[in-house]
Formats: structure tokens, sequence, C-alpha cells
């Protein structure tokens, strides 16, 4: 009996979670086979709606991440996500006016591969293959990571992008078809193994494929508009925490119209418990 609880405290302290110590910018570190991850992420940001007496009102946007993260062998990994978008009462708001945020009510499965062992390479490379059944799309999502260390520096970008096939059909009866670019670029610096404080960024425009829904001219709500800032994170061993406040850094002065989620802040947070 003694041996077994012995064995049981070593599993305990030897495992470790995996942290993200940049919100948007995903590295290519992965879980070890075996290990299972929870995670959760909120987003917030500023944003204007329509009140019920037909006035412009502010609000507080924001979205929820619920994933399980699962190492299934070396360096692959496997993730399972609930997303939930909750909105402001009708009184307050009229639904129409509220965004409709990146993430909608529903479900999401990826995988994530690093092709070597870290430093094998110059660069780290990583894929990312995502899908996400929500209730306004259906959406096919790619990344290629890419990562390089300077001792306890880290740099990180993700060549991103997705397509998305709206349920809502258009007014010529074609269905709603959208490519989005995601790029990020990130950098992190370890003070200490339990704290790291870095910079994070992150672009986002979405591109109709449809004759009919592509403007002439594009509207703000369609960005590209670009994000960047702060982060910090805490690790204490199978817990950690990071944060970061992201300024839009094209069109600050613009005011976002109602129906954008493109707000001048957008703050990240994400917490992680390795089970």
């Amino acid at each position: 009996m003694t041996k077994i609880m012995l064995a049981l405290i070593a599993l305990t302290t030897t495992a470790y979670a995996n942290p993200r110590a940049l919100p948007f910018t995903y590295t290519t570190d992965t879980l070890a086979p075996g290990q299972v991850e929870f995670e959760q992420t909120v987003d917030l940001t500023p944003l204007n709606g329509i009140t019920a007496n037909g006035t412009r009102g502010a609000y507080l946007a924001s979205q929820f991440l619920t994933e399980f993260e699962i190492g299934v062998a070396d360096r692959l990994e496997l993730a399972l996500y609930l997303t939930f978008v909750p909105t402001v009462g009708a009184n307050v708001l009229e639904p129409q006016s509220q965004a409709i945020m990146p993430e909608g009510n529903g479900s999401k499965q990826r995988i994530r591969y690093t092709l070597a062992d870290p430093g094998v390479w110059p660069i780290d490379v990583g894929v990312y293959g995502e899908l996400s059944e929500n209730e306004h799309e259906f959406e096919f999502e790619g990344k290629v990571l890419l990562q390089r260390r300077f001792g306890n520096l880290r740099v990180a970008a993700n060549l991103w992008a997705e397509y998305e096939l709206y349920f809502a059909r258009q007014a010529d009866g074609s269905i709603q078809r959208d490519v989005v670019l995601n790029p990020t670029l990130g950098a992190t610096y370890e003070i200490t193994p339990k704290l790291s404080v870095g910079v994070d960024s992150w672009l986002r425009g979405e591109y109709p494929t449809n004759q009919y829904m592509a403007p002439a001219t594009r509207p703000f709500a369609l960005g590209p508009e670009y994000y960047v800032g702060p982060a910090i994170m805490m690790s204490f061993g199978k817990i950690w925490w990071t944060a970061a406040m992201y300024v839009r850094a094209t069109d600050f002065d613009e005011t976002p119209p109602v129906g954008s989620y493109f707000g001048r802040v957008w703050f990240r947070s994400m917490f992680g418990y390795n089970l």
C-alpha cells in the first residue's frame, strides 16, 4: 500500500501542464501522451448596440471557450471545445444589434502536431487543424505554427486561415462563404519558471467569396484590423494562468459600428489545469 501511495505522489508531482504564454499565438508545445488538461478562455471587448428605445448603448461583449486537451502520442495532441457567447437581455439591447462574436454557441474539435522535437530544426514547426460547428456556421480552420527559442526568449507566429460556411442563405439563394485570415505574432520571455511576460498580436479580416456578398468598398466590420498588447503568464506546475490586453492598432479613432466585434480594446484571460 505504501508503494502505491508513493507512486501516486510521484505521478502528481511530475505531471506538468502545457501553459499558453501567449493567449492568441499558439506555440508548438504539446502535452505528453496520456496527459489531459482543462482550459478555460474568456474574451471581453466593449462594443455598441441599440437599446430597446432605439438609442445607441455600450455593452461588454464576451465569449467563453471550455477546452479539454489530450496528449495522444509524441508531439500529437487532440482537443475538444465547448463554446458559449452570451447576449445582453432584449429589454436592454435589441438582439439583432449585438455583434456576432468569432465564436458562436457550439463545439469544436482540433489536432496539433509538431513535426520534430524542439530544437532539432532551426525553427520548430507544427500544424493545426480544426472543425467548428456553431449556431451560425460550419468552419474549417488551419494553422502553421512556427517557433524559435533564444535562451529564455521565445518567438512564435501562426499562419492562420479559416473557411466558413454560414447556415443562413442570402437574398439570391446562395450560401454565404467567407475566407478569414487571422495571422498572429508574439514573443515571450521566461523571467522565472513561474513567471513569463511578453507581447502578443493578431490580425483578423473576413473576405466573402460570394459575388453577391463581396462589397465594392470594404466596411469596417470586415477588417482587417490589427491588435497588439502585453501578456503575462503565471505557472505553478499543474496550474497556470495567462492574460493579455490588446489595443486595436488600426483605425483606433474609428468607433466600432453596431454589429461589429472590432472593439478598441480586447481582453483575453486563460486558466489551465493538468488533470
